[in-house]
């Protein structure tokens, strides 16, 4: 009894201690009901904040993204975003019904309904975070500035090829939409395309995607148009006549079925290469050289599936769209320039019969794709429809001269003023940062 008389009051003290905490817990909401007002509260919240772009959210500037392109990725999110408003209802219902009766049942009819309005969250927040990358690049500089540039070189490429074409066409809208990516090759995705990194979602206009590299050096932008031409390919209406053309000349030739089978695999990348050229003319070449121009093992490497011209006969293969352009002494220029530096092309793994048919089987494509007529270009070929002469290239070699002087270079189509800035770097008739400057200077002032 003395023991207990002694432990009481230490007892009651500890209890009033602990007392006001105890009284806390005791007033705080059970962790069931409010965990589940929190599931209904987070996927609401998530659904509205992933909701269309703003205009003004990404610049007021020419370089801020145009009101097509952001209306044409409002539609894709908009059209996902309902079915992810539907997914919250459904979750919402199921955490009412659990709240009346928290049977294992309902409970599990929570979790699941959230689990799937979770993924459908993931998805639609992919896409979101996607096009957000890309038109915030437009608000630093000079990023903004060099993309917008890059725009109206695309721009200008569309505009070239259906104005000239022979026959009515339905306007593409949007126009081409140029960003900034890590890595060694640019790339494009058509207008669409089913895309991985948008949930195989279709992509509503062509994407251009540069590398860094590129963009510091204005000279090597050939791949603009290189990209662009992809695009065209497609929407001309050219993606199937076009292989089936080259495909029926070279076996017409009688050149062999495997070499008309690699010829015809090869034809998108050669068509992107001849449209390239048509579009912004001689220096182009040197443009995909500097793609191409690596160690000689990848140079003479033949890759069964591949896509892309072997590199060494890729620029062999300009060479000969230039001199049926009417460029003799430039195509003769960069044949020797080439051969000189990739002088056996029998060191590589190219294919016997690939090597010894090539002057037929490329002269037979370059003739096939660019100056025989297709039906959906009114009847036109492709060098009918871009001209590029060498009147243009006067206008070029003049515009280079004005770019690197600081003046300006008068009407000269944007496309032009690639072959310019690459003149200028070439003659020497200015500082590659001078050039770089007055290019850019000169693309945004329009």
């Amino acid at each position: 009894m003395a023991t207990l008389a002694r432990t009481l009051p230490r007892v009651r003290k500890r209890l009033q201690t602990v007392s006001p905490r105890l009284k806390r817990t005791a007033g705080a909401p059970a962790v069931l009901p409010a965990w589940l007002r929190a599931q209904s509260i987070n996927v609401t919240r998530h659904a509205a904040a992933l909701r269309p772009f703003h205009r003004e959210e990404f610049g007021t500037g020419p370089a801020s993204p145009s009101e097509g392109h952001i209306q044409a990725v409002n539609e894709l999110i908009t059209k996902l975003r309902q079915g992810l408003l539907d997914m919250t209802k459904n979750v919402s219902t199921a955490i009412d019904s659990a709240n009346r009766e928290p049977s294992a049942a309902r409970l599990e009819r929570v979790v699941v309904h959230k689990d799937h309005a979770h993924k459908w969250v993931q998805g639609i927040e992919k896409i979101w975070d996607f096009y957000f990358e890309l038109f915030g690049q437009r608000q630093s500089m000079p990023f903004g500035e060099w993309l917008l540039s890059c725009d109206r070189i695309a721009m200008d490429c569309y505009q070239a090829a259906y104005t000239g074409v022979g026959v009515a066409k339905s306007i593409p809208a949007p126009p081409p939409f140029c960003f900034m990516r890590t890595g060694f090759a640019p790339a494009t995705i058509r207008r669409g395309i089913a895309m991985s990194r948008l949930g195989k979602q279709l992509n509503p206009f062509p994407l251009v995607q540069l590398p860094y590299h590129r963009l510091v050096n204005p000279w090597t932008l050939g791949a603009v148009m290189h990209e662009v031409s992809h695009n065209l390919q497609t929407e001309l209406g050219l993606a199937k006549a076009v292989p089936r053309a080259v495909a029926l000349r070279i076996l017409n030739a009688n050149l062999g079925r495997s070499v008309a089978s690699v010829w015809t695999r090869w034809n998108r990348e050669m068509f992107a290469d001849m449209c390239a050229l048509l579009l912004g003319g001689p220096e182009v070449v040197g443009s995909l050289m500097d793609v191409v121009g690596r160690a000689p093992a990848a140079v003479f490497g033949f890759n069964p599936r591949g896509v892309h011209p072997i590199p060494y006969l890729r620029t062999l293969i300009s060479v000969e769209m230039l001199r049926r352009m009417g460029f003799d002494a430039e195509a003769e220029q960069y044949r020797r320039a080439w051969t000189r530096v990739y002088p056996d092309p029998h060191a590589g793994n190219i294919p016997g019969a690939i090597l010894k048919t090539f002057p037929e089987a490329c002269a037979a494509a370059v003739d096939a794709m660019c100056f025989q007529p297709f039906k959906t270009l009114g009847d036109k070929c492709l060098s009918q429809v871009i001209r590029f002469e060498p009147k243009e290239q006067q206008m070029i070699e003049e515009s280079a001269r004005r770019l690197s002087a600081g003046m300006d270079p008068g009407i000269i189509p944007e496309r032009f003023l690639i072959g310019a800035s690459r003149l200028a770097l070439n003659r020497r008739l200015a500082r590659p940062g001078t050039i770089t400057k007055n290019f850019y200077k000169e693309l945004v002032r329009r």
